[in-house]
């Protein structure tokens, strides 16, 4: 289930002041961190509607043993349950990372209005960086795409996460014992 500890907090209001993308790709960003610090790889994402945050979460494969655990399905799932319909028009999709391909077909069946992404997967990005599903002639419905808000910032979270697992990779190869 998504990880809704802040969901209170961050629901808005309709008289509250507009929120553009850099705020809720912020809140994408605090989700990433703390899948970071749940051990999983530092994407989180934020489904936003009206100016209201319906569901936010992060990555959680690992720790759900689902590959499917991504964090832009499970906003999807949590979203849908809420609003009681697995269709979400009118709804931006926020996310740390550009989605891959399961991501980006979820989303063009739920009927997300429009995606927001910070960093480019060029190796499995499906939006644009590897594959460009979001705009693929087959799909009956289109999803508005802005890519790059807050890119440093996702890409360094990324980077860090990795270099962390990297050093940690070698620490354990230099202190495990030789032999038996």
């Amino acid at each position: 289930m998504p990880d809704s500890s802040h969901q209170l907090t961050l629901l808005g209001g309709p008289d509250g002041p507009p929120h553009g993308d850099d705020h809720w790709m912020r809140i994408a960003l605090r989700k990433a961190e703390a899948g970071a610090q749940a051990g999983e790889v530092p994407v989180g994402a934020v489904l936003v509607r009206h100016g209201q945050c319906i569901a936010c979460s992060h990555n959680a494969p690992i720790s759900e043993c689902d590959p499917t655990a991504h964090a832009e399905i499970r906003v999807l799932r949590e979203a849908a349950r809420r609003l009681g319909n697995y269709r979400l028009p009118g709804t931006t999709l926020y996310v740390t990372l550009e989605p891959c391909p399961m991501c980006v077909g979820a989303m063009v069946h739920a009927r997300v209005a429009r995606l927001v992404y910070a960093a480019s997967d060029t190796r499995t990005g499906a939006a644009g960086g590897a594959l460009d599903l979001v705009g693929h002639e087959s799909h009956n419905h289109r999803i508005e795409v802005t890519g790059g808000v807050l890119r440093e910032q996702a890409a360094e979270l990324l980077r860090g996460f990795f270099r962390s697992r990297r050093t940690m990779g070698k620490a354990k190869t230099v202190t495990a014992p030789v032999g038996d």
